[in-house]
């Protein structure tokens, strides 16, 4: 199942929004790097469905503090939940899927994203799982 939640007015789903921080130290070329592939990402993976704020903690010392940032760059996932903190100029791909709580997954010649099930998720599902069938047989 894709990124998709369901909305309670309508029944149907929408795609999750992800909402993105990336904390990096004035114009360097590990700063760019790190914009650059963060940002080439998201059009990759989640076109459409993220926001992404790039915040320089030389102009900002503020935020950075209020975020306890220890090293730049430094991307931060706020939603969806849980919150994750990469620290790196994001040119490995796969961490920084991973990371962010995807997946790539190869269909033929498709490439198509998933979510990873969390933990929380995951008891969950099972909570549900044994509800129902606990209800069923009763």
């Amino acid at each position: 199942m894709k990124n998709r939640k369901r909305t309670p007015q309508s029944g149907r789903t929408r795609p999750i929004e992800y909402v993105l921080a990336l904390y990096i130290t004035g114009v360097t070329p590990r700063s760019q790097r790190a914009i650059t592939n963060i940002k080439d990402l998201c059009e990759e993976h989640l076109h459409g469905r993220y926001s992404l704020k790039v915040i320089d903690i030389y102009q900002q010392p503020t935020l950075a503090k209020g975020e306890q940032i220890l090293a730049a760059p430094t991307l931060i996932k706020r939603l969806p939940l849980p919150l994750r903190r990469l620290i790196g100029d994001m040119s490995n791909k796969q961490r920084v899927l991973l990371g962010l709580n995807l997946s790539p997954v190869e269909d033929g010649d498709n490439q198509s994203i998933h979510e990873i099930p969390t933990k929380a998720k995951i008891a969950k599902s099972r909570r549900n799982g044994r509800l129902a069938g606990a209800a069923q047989r009763s």
